[in-house]
């Protein structure tokens, strides 16, 4: 059941991302700042489901920006989405961690 799960939301996560590159991809959007939002929070929301391995969920959100950017453009840029796919993965994974472990039995906050 868990590795269904698993292979499920990899299956989702590499659509949403494909998703976010085709409209990021569109010769009438021109707005970074909300791809960029878009890549940040998808990655940091997968890997906070399954905060095992983030750097699975940072490539298979954020590898498609760079991959239509490098052949439709030739434009090396776009590799900054992978950074930021990477950086809202790491957040999501020590955020739901960080939410799991929590205060212990017995500690005053």
């Amino acid at each position: 059941m868990r590795r269904d799960f698993s292979a499920g939301l990899g299956i989702l996560a590499v659509v949403c991302g494909l998703l976010i590159a085709w409209v990021d991809s569109r010769p009438s959007w021109d707005d970074t700042g909300v791809t960029v939002g878009a890549v940040f929070l998808a990655a940091a929301f997968f890997a906070a489901l399954l905060p095992r391995h983030p750097w699975l969920w940072g490539l298979a959100i954020g590898a498609w920006i760079p991959v239509f950017g490098i052949f439709q453009n030739h434009s090396y840029g776009s590799l900054v989405a992978l950074a930021v796919a990477l950086l809202g993965a790491y957040v999501g994974a020590f955020a739901r961690k960080a939410l799991a472990s929590g205060p212990k039995k017995g500690d005053r906050s």
